[in-house]
């Protein structure tokens, strides 16, 4: 190799050599199979195409088959939405709000009804120019005064306030003509590259629309929501009342104090929502006698249901909690996915037939031993501990994520059942045109939690995370509108809390691993918040599922 050329290994064409300091375009190919190449992957960490070469690396072209590069297109997409909002929109409040199944996000929009169809049109049609005319995107480093004057000079304030409680000297920022943003990621290099999306009316907004990665060159139909929007609307009005809506504010809550406040007011929703539940299923006639509650991982579900049965106490009846964790098969029967692995996601993963057996033992008025898991060793057992159920007052509430899918409790009549879904629905966003993604919330509570009770390292948790991502999308969203309730468990708080406790298990994970990319993007995000300590964190809180210390107690 001769001094100042740099060797780079690109998966599909071989060894490359350019000069230090080369952009990687002059060496990658424009397409893969196809499809656009949209950034790269350089040593484990995500680059834009533009990035000049200063490191030998082994090199993956990225384009919207790949999950990382699925990532860059809906991030530059969002990006490219904002320059038109604050260009040709500036007067009018829009936020990016949820998103609507995983290649969707709906946005909120503050205009009057009677115009909206036009004003979805019109900004439809400012977006289609911006990427027709293929303007270049650039990263550009910037000084931290420079770039906090230009922010509040174009009253981009939330930007401005991502500032306020950091100190770095200099910032990356992604520029598009002239408008500049402070980039949650990778973007795409030409505006041009983004020719597939559209803006669909709803509600009080509209929903953006992008290609994914199982279909990268076509829009998916767009899926239910009224089953979750309602939700997540209820949180987002409680949000709009404590004035916590972004990460500027959270941290500026943080930084003076009153995040105490913050802290009563979501946890106070969370009581007084559980208490309506508790209210329901004690109101019902015929009352039921198994309360079902399913969720994704690290949704919260234990903690919610064990707080869900001392409500259930306060209306007079007798809750019997059980877990379908303790009800694995373990490791020796435990099913394996088409690569080999063990799939702990599957329902057979679960002995139905011994939960179904100490059911409808529990519910005929016999005496069961307590069954539980070991997740240490992954081996189930009959523990000393006994179960019974009150013939008068009792209700069993099962918690699980297969909970609300009919093959768990097949002998159960559904008029028996009372079905809850639980979700981590996060409405409060790093800046008005960039969302806190629910996924990593979860993968952040996970990281955490497995760390601390479940003997996991944070690669471990982030190498299972596909799996069990994979597992949810077959084994617990198709349920979800069985649910006779919806329980939002997230809290507007909890990414500062998580942060002190997540950010060290992310720096555990090297560039060599090939969890990096996730590991880095996460670390990335976490920068935004300020952080807090778990003390401030109630004992009785959801969040105590993951990090410890609650007054509750996990069997």
């Amino acid at each position: 190799m001769a001094e100042g050329t740099i060797t780079l290994d690109i998966e599909g064409l071989g060894i490359a050599e350019l000069d230090y300091g080369a952009p990687l375009t002059a060496v990658l190919p424009e397409t893969v199979n196809g499809l656009p190449v949209l950034a790269a992957l350089a040593n484990n960490d995500v680059v834009p195409l533009d990035s000049p070469v200063i490191l030998d690396a082994a090199v993956r072209p990225l384009t919207l088959a790949d999950p990382e590069g699925w990532q860059v297109y809906r991030r530059t997409l969002c990006f490219l939405l904002a320059k038109v909002l604050h260009e040709d929109f500036p007067a009018v409040d829009c936020r990016v709000r949820q998103s609507f199944g995983h290649n969707a996000l709906y946005w909120s929009w503050d205009v009057p009804h009677a115009e909206r169809e036009a004003k979805v049109a019109a900004l439809r049609g400012r977006l289609a120019a911006l990427v027709s005319r293929d303007a270049p995107i650039r990263h550009r480093v910037v000084g931290y005064e420079q770039i906090l004057r230009h922010f509040r000079d174009a009253g981009q304030e939330d930007k401005a306030n991502l500032l306020r409680h950091r100190n770095p000297p200099y910032l990356g920022m992604a520029v598009c003509e002239d408008f500049y943003d402070l980039p949650q990621g990778v973007l795409a290099t030409h505006t041009g590259l983004l020719n597939l999306f559209d803006l669909v009316p709803l509600r009080d907004g509209f929903v953006l629309e992008f290609p994914g990665s199982a279909t990268p060159t076509e829009l998916d139909p767009m899926p239910p929501y009224d089953f979750l929007f309602e939700v997540y609307a209820e949180h987002l009005r409680w949000g709009e009342i404590i004035g916590i809506r972004n990460a500027g504010e959270l941290n500026a809550a943080i930084a003076d104090g009153s995040v105490a406040d913050v802290i009563n007011t979501v946890e106070a929703l969370h009581e007084k929502r559980l208490a309506t539940f508790a209210d329901r299923i004690a109101a019902r006639v015929p009352r039921p006698h198994v309360v079902l509650v399913a969720g994704p991982s690290s949704a919260g579900k234990t903690t919610f249901a064990m707080r869900l049965c001392t409500h259930l106490r306060v209306l007079g009846l007798r809750p019997t909690l059980l877990s379908t964790d303790n009800y694995f098969v373990g490791d020796a029967r435990n099913p394996r996915d088409a690569e080999g692995n063990l799939d702990y996601e599957c329902l057979q993963a679960v002995d139905c037939p011994r939960l179904n057996e100490d059911l409808l033992k529990l519910l005929r008025g016999e005496t069961i031993p307590s069954r539980k898991f070991d997740f240490r060793k992954h081996e189930g057992f009959d523990s000393a501990e006994t179960l019974a159920l009150d013939p008068t007052r009792g209700v069993l509430v099962i918690e699980g994520i297969h909970a609300l899918n009919p093959d768990l409790t097949p002998q159960i009549p559904r008029e028996e059942k009372f079905l809850i879904y639980v979700n981590v629905l996060t409405q409060v966003a790093i800046d008005r045109h960039n969302r806190v993604s629910t996924i990593d919330n979860r993968l952040l509570r996970r990281m955490v939690r497995d760390g601390q009770f479940r003997g996991r390292s944070p690669i471990e948790t982030l190498r299972l995370w596909p799996s069990v991502r994979a597992g949810e999308e077959k084994w617990v969203f198709p349920f979800q509108h069985y649910a006779d309730a919806v329980f939002n468990t997230a809290l507007d708080y909890e990414i500062p809390v998580l942060k002190a406790l997540a950010g060290p298990l992310l720096n555990q994970i090297k560039p060599h691993n090939p969890e990096f990319v996730t590991a880095r993007r996460l670390s990335c995000f976490l920068q935004n918040f300020a952080t807090m300590p778990m003390a401030d964190v109630p004992t009785n809180s959801i969040l105590r599922e993951y990090l410890g210390a609650s007054r509750l107690r996990y069997k």
